[in-house]
């Protein structure tokens, strides 16, 4: 075979992602659209709860940091021209199921974390 694989070759797009940090900031994880993590940072102070607590939190970031970077994406794409209807097609999040994220996220917290005796 001869020739330059260059040619053949094209550069992939920039895979999008997003940040999505836990409320007392001791775990933060980027995530693609497709909520795979690409970093994932936790403090220290996280490890006294265990594993368990820990693996569901950093699913749940993973969820959320998707949706934003799912709603990311869709801006850009809206910015060049691409229909509404592709779009949704794509199941890419709008600005709209990014607030209703973050507002679920809001109403899971428990009011104290404090427990009756």
């Amino acid at each position: 075979m001869t020739g330059n694989m260059s040619e053949n070759m094209r550069e992939s797009p920039p895979i999008i992602t997003a940040v999505a940090v836990n409320r007392s900031g001791t775990i933060a994880v980027r995530a693609t659209k497709h909520a795979v993590p690409v970093d994932l940072r936790i403090s220290q102070e996280e490890l006294r709860y265990g594993g368990e607590r820990l693996a569901q939190q950093i699913l749940t970031l993973c969820s959320k940091a998707a949706v934003e970077a799912g709603a990311l994406h869709r801006v850009e794409l809206e910015a060049t021209g691409v229909p509404a209807a592709i779009l949704d097609r794509l199941g890419l999040a709008t600005r709209d199921e990014l607030a209703d994220v973050d507002a679920a996220e809001d109403q899971s917290l428990p009011s104290s974390w404090m427990r009756s005796l």
